[in-house]
């Protein structure tokens, strides 16, 4: 395996997230329980919601990401404002009476991330070697889930030793949502522009970087439908928060939940992303989706609190060994004066299906039971399985790095 260190810039990108989903796991899990218990609402309206904000996310990411390219990658001051905007709506959530105010909060704190993620991968793309993109990428997420870990921890401690009610713990959100800023100012750095040839840099201005989907790899293009089909398969994961609500579980035993999930794939991320560079971003991306298949047919099984627990950690371990390939695959097939247009694609891609995803999944558990909800979502990622590597894939050896 080739071994290089993780440049600073990556390493303060993922200090970035680390804080902001600290910030966040300190509300996020709490949106479950406040729209059945406080607000009165069920999974058709927890759907409609995280379907919603995901939306919102996805109409910035694509324009995000290709507004960064434009700016020849400068991507960095994308990022604070994306970042700015979700880590000042976020802690407001404690302040709502009505699941109408909870839409448009949580939809401004998710379109902080539509402009902020697209130019952020590509960031880490450009500050990385090729050969470590896998490694770069599954630090990332592992930081990611890290943060979350902790920020979940926080929130126990706090209803748990300190008996604070559930609106303070969210408003407390925007302290580590400040030192998100402050690490992001101070301690991201964007890479030096590299002078162009003046007759090379003239023809790229009179062919400036094109938003076009038809301008984007076939490869690309294919694994990019297909994930749009996996995404009505991955639904949120707070629809687990909501199975341990409903299999009796405390409040504090649903948030050790989500601290569970959020160790296992955290620890996953970075030997997965180290695994991506050995051995194949296509292989180890093919085995996450499938072991998701399996976890979510095993949740569709569960009808006791203790085997959600088993569910649970298996499907963290599995996703979590895909989250860097599943993004580095994009910086493999995209060009580099355009790996922001490339993963602003990636998470429009996502996006577009957030809101049928979410209240499909959500109707099913409504109409019939969470087990079919559970159940319909591992068929269909199996489904996509399937068409990644015989249709997506299928012009490429898979052991490609």
């Amino acid at each position: 395996m080739t071994r290089y260190k993780l440049p600073a810039t990556v390493i303060a990108i993922g200090l970035v997230s680390f804080f902001n989903d600290l910030a966040s796991e300190m509300v996020t899990p709490f949106i479950p329980i406040l729209i059945a218990t406080v607000l009165g609402a069920g999974p058709v309206i927890l759907g409609l919601v995280e379907g919603v904000a995901d939306a919102a996310a996805s109409i910035f990411k694509l324009w995000a990401g290709h507004y960064s390219d434009r700016k020849h990658g400068r991507r960095k001051k994308m990022m604070v404002f994306g970042y700015g905007l979700s880590n000042l709506a976020r802690p407001l959530l404690g302040l709502v009476s009505n699941w109408g105010a909870l839409l448009l909060l949580r939809s401004l704190d998710r379109a902080g991330k539509g402009l902020r993620n697209a130019p952020r991968d590509a960031l880490l793309a450009d500050s990385a070697r090729a050969e470590i993109h896998g490694l770069a990428y599954g630090f990332h997420r592992a930081m990611d889930n890290a943060g979350a870990l902790g920020g979940t921890l926080l929130a126990v401690a706090a209803l748990s030793w300190m008996h604070w009610p559930v609106s303070e713990v969210i408003l407390w959100s925007g302290v580590p949502g400040v030192l998100v800023l402050l690490v992001l100012i101070f301690g991201v750095r964007e890479p030096p522009l590299t002078p162009e040839p003046a007759g090379l840099k003239a023809e790229q201005e009179r062919q400036p970087i094109q938003l076009s989907w038809t301008l984007l790899s076939p490869i690309m293009r294919r694994y990019l439908l297909v994930l749009v089909l996996f995404t009505f398969a991955r639904a949120s994961e707070t629809f687990i928060l909501l199975r341990g609500n409903e299999l009796g579980m405390s409040l504090v035993h649903v948030l050790l939940l989500w601290a569970l999930l959020n160790i296992c794939k955290s620890a996953a991320s970075l030997p997965g992303g180290r695994m991506a560079d050995a051995f194949g971003k296509q292989r180890i991306t093919i085995i996450s989706w499938s072991g998701y298949a399996l976890s979510f047919v095993l949740l569709g099984l569960v009808e006791h609190s203790s085997s959600l627990w088993f569910a649970t950690v298996l499907y963290g371990l599995l996703i979590g060994l895909g989250e860097g390939s599943e993004r580095a695959l994009i910086s493999l097939y995209a060009d580099e004066r355009e790996r922001g247009t490339a993963f602003g694609w990636y998470h429009l891609a996502v996006g577009i299906s957030a809101i049928p995803a979410g209240v499909l999944f959500g109707t099913i558990w409504h109409y019939w039971n969470a087990g079919d909800a559970f159940l319909f979502a591992g068929a269909l990622s199996l489904l996509s399985v399937l068409l990644l590597r015989f249709w997506s894939f299928r012009d490429i050896s898979i052991g490609v790095k």
